[in-house]
């Protein structure tokens, strides 16, 4: 099999899918997913919630420009895809300045007291708590109905997604990309690297100078509600500090220890002892004790150096375009940057501030060793 596009896009995550979905109306794109199913890693290990003061200056300004897409999501739901859930920060007396930090030109969040937060959190163990900050804008976010209504945006213009499609071999020839894969080869003058964790990888695979990227592990587990007790209404509630975050779950809570541990590229799992110090945290907060775990697993975060998405053209090599580094901000922030992409692998310019556009522009990281 030998199919020709004007894009190619690697990788199916939520990031690779809602930029091709953009860009099809205006161009012939084909989506390449190594796995049998579109979101298997990252997308799909998600604690899906939408913070708008989640993460540094530039990624505040793209939550804040991703917000109306999911409350509005036209071409994408029929619905909102955001529900009410609110993020409570509680600080230890070590963590006071961490919290602090946080609340720095922050929107829409505020400083609580104890009592406050244990009407909200009844487990929390209120003498241990310092300080503490709401943000009742916080939302769930439907990462599956996000993903799938992309790929369906995607299909309705135009756009193919292959899965199984691993990118074995890229070389650049007349012009044209090649991508040789299990499905056959793809070829395109332009490419958009959306791997993830393997995005390093895919740029040494097709001759790209590599920008720096970091896998990092997080990990997370399903606890029983503690007895007694409805959590359903709780807000996801957090360590100030990130030494744990838990967040209700269908009923149960989802807990998990925070941790970025760096990585090698692969399918993640969780590490036995890093999930017993992130429950033995916890158990610190609260006054429940951990009697049972129903279920773990983990996934791969992936950061450059400050910790900020590089989405543009390699300054080194012609029609090779970075989508990559969301780190733990990909699905939040994808409304935003896959309309960045698109705008940007079309041609036309963006509503963004040229400050933001240029905060994301791989040639910052482009010399770092």
């Amino acid at each position: 099999m030998s199919q020709t596009s004007d894009i190619i896009v690697i990788g199916g995550g939520i990031a690779g899918v809602s930029a091709a979905a953009r860009m099809a109306a205006d161009a012939d794109v084909t989506v390449l997913e190594a796995e049998e199913a579109i979101g298997y890693h990252a997308t799909g290990r998600s604690a899906a919630i939408y913070i708008r003061n989640y993460g540094n200056e530039t990624l505040r300004a793209l939550n804040v420009a991703s917000e109306p897409v999911f409350l509005e999501p036209e071409g994408i739901a029929e619905t909102s895809l955001l529900s009410p859930r609110g993020l409570l920060y509680v600080a230890m007396p070590e963590h006071v300045a961490a919290l602090d930090k946080l609340l720095e030109g922050a929107s829409g969040m505020e400083r609580i007291d104890a009592r406050e937060a244990l009407q909200m959190v009844p487990i929390l163990r209120g003498e241990t708590i310092a300080a503490a900050a709401v943000e009742p804008g916080a939302q769930d976010i439907d990462v599956d109905r996000l993903l799938q209504g992309f790929a369906r945006m995607l299909r309705q213009n135009g756009g193919r997604i292959v899965t199984r499609a691993r990118a074995n071999r890229i070389v650049r020839e007349h012009g044209a990309w090649q991508v040789e894969t299990p499905q056959g080869t793809f070829s395109a003058p332009l490419i958009v690297n959306a791997a993830g964790a393997w995005a390093d990888a895919v740029g040494r695979m097709a001759g790209v100078q590599p920008l720096g990227l970091t896998p990092m592990r997080r990990s997370a587990v399903i606890l029983p509600a503690p007895e007694g007790h409805d959590v359903s209404s709780w807000p996801l509630f957090a360590c100030a500090g990130e030494g744990w975050y838990a967040k209700p779950e269908a009923g149960k809570l989802m807990i998990s220890p925070a941790d970025e541990d760096p990585s090698e590229p692969f399918d993640a799992w969780p590490d036995d002892m890093v999930l017993a110090e992130g429950l033995h945290r916890f158990e610190q907060a609260v006054t429940i004790p951990v009697t049972r775990v129903e279920r773990s697993w983990a996934g791969l975060r992936s950061f450059f150096a400050d910790r900020t998405p590089a989405v543009g053209f390699a300054p080194d090599e012609a029609g090779f375009f970075w989508l990559a580094g969301q780190g733990g901000y990909g699905v939040q922030t994808s409304p935003a940057l896959s309309a960045l992409a698109a705008d940007l692998c079309i041609g036309r310019p963006s509503p963004l501030a040229e400050t933001v556009v240029k905060a994301l522009a791989p040639e910052r990281l482009a010399h770092q060793p």
